[in-house]
């Protein structure tokens, strides 16, 4: 049995922690009322309002405190469903979307998740959500001040299923395959033949995808679910979301 890396792992020894530049840290001062429970249980409510059903995804979303994940000058929209900046153009995506693919992940499955790869770690709200209901996440960010920035956000919660890496996520992480899901945080014109091959049969995949309009060229994007079973690959196109561009290459 092949060793996994332990937390915090990093995909490309070549970079040093020193060329890592951080982004400010997002830890609060005590005393803002966002660690209210109350106040997540609201979040939970609406989401539940709007079609979430899956209890293991609903008691994630309730204990994960979304307000560690922002900056302090955003923190009173915290709970709103509406995406915000994390810096270096990048977003953190709002509640309702992260519950939604999260979600999809979990119907192919009963109990808890197995191996996740996330594509794609931003702040690490979704990471920090995916590891409640997954024995082991990896989560994989392109941009050094973002993955020190999560490092930073995720280190109170010692989450020892979860490991960070720095890396391209177009190219997955084979180390860690076969998994049996993948969810990104950003889309592309079409998904990377590397996730697809890293997912194990029976798994699923959840991203967002760039679609084809009529007269040829490229419309909204639109969340895609992939199905990997023993005779091959079932995609089923739901509905349209607006994330990130995928990029290749670290920055």
């Amino acid at each position: 049995m092949k060793q996994r890396p332990t937390f915090p792992a990093r995909m490309d020894s070549s970079v040093s922690a020193a060329k890592a530049k951080p982004l400010p840290s997002t830890n609060l001062p005590q005393g803002l009322g966002m660690d209210s429970m109350a106040v997540r249980q609201r979040m939970v409510q609406k989401l539940a309002g709007q079609g979430l059903s899956d209890p293991r995804v609903l008691a994630a979303m309730g204990r994960v405190e979304r307000h560690r994940f922002v900056d302090s000058a955003l923190v009173n929209q915290a709970y709103e469903d509406t995406s915000l900046p994390i810096g270096l153009g990048q977003t953190i995506s709002k509640p309702g979307v992260v519950s939604r693919m999260i979600e999809l992940l979990c119907q192919a499955t009963e109990g808890k998740l197995g191996r996740v790869l996330e594509i794609g770690t931003g702040c690490g709200y979704q990471a920090a959500v995916l590891s409640e209901v997954a024995t082991e996440v990896y989560s994989i960010e392109r941009l050094r001040g973002l993955h020190e920035k999560a490092r930073e956000n995720l280190r109170f919660l010692r989450l020892a299923n979860l490991h960070l890496l720095l890396g391209d996520g177009m190219l997955g992480y084979a180390q860690g395959a076969p998994y049996a899901a993948i969810i990104a945080a950003a889309g592309g014109d079409a998904l990377p033949t590397a996730w697809t091959d890293q997912l194990a049969v029976g798994g699923r995949l959840v991203a967002p995808v760039a679609q084809r309009a009529a007269g040829g060229g490229v419309a909204a994007q639109a969340l895609v679910v992939v199905d990997k079973t023993s005779q091959g690959l079932r995609q089923t196109i739901l509905e349209a979301v607006h994330f990130v561009p995928l990029k290749s290459g670290l920055a």
